[in-house]
C-alpha cells in the first residue's frame, strides 16, 4: 500500500478506498468501532447532560482505541496523522457500513 505521506487525495471518494487498504485487520475494524462507539455515546451523553468535560473524554475514547488497532493489529500508522479530515470522515463512514453490515467485522 502506497505511503499517505507521498499519495495526494484530491477528493474523498479518492481517500476512501485507500483508507479502506489501511484497515484491513479484522481487530483493527473492531476497536474502531468500538472507540467511535464510545465516543460517540460520551459526546451524546455530554451534550445531553451539559456535562461538556465529557467532550475531551470523547476524543481520547475515540483515539485510543484507533491507535491500538493501527499500531498493535494493523501494524502502520493512522491515516490521521497525514489526511486528518478525510481519515475522520473514513471513520465515520467505515463506523456506519460496519453498523448496517456493508462492512464485515471480520474476513
Amino acid at each position: 500500500m502506497a505511503d499517505v505521506a507521498v499519495q495526494k487525495f484530491t477528493s474523498f471518494a479518492e481517500f476512501f478506498p485507500f483508507y479502506l487498504g489501511e484497515h484491513r485487520n479484522p481487530t483493527c475494524r473492531v476497536l474502531h468501532f468500538i472507540g467511535t462507539s464510545i465516543g460517540l455515546a460520551l459526546l451524546i451523553t455530554a451534550v445531553v447532560s451539559a456535562r461538556y468535560w465529557l467532550i475531551p473524554l470523547a476524543i481520547v475514547q475515540g483515539y485510543v482505541w484507533v491507535w491500538i488497532g493501527h499500531f498493535g493489529f494493523e501494524k502502520n500508522k493512522p491515516a490521521s496523522f497525514k489526511q486528518p479530515l478525510y481519515s475522520f470522515m473514513g471513520d465515520w463512514v467505515m463506523w456506519y457500513q460496519l453498523l448496517t453490515g456493508k462492512i464485515k467485522f471480520s474476513g
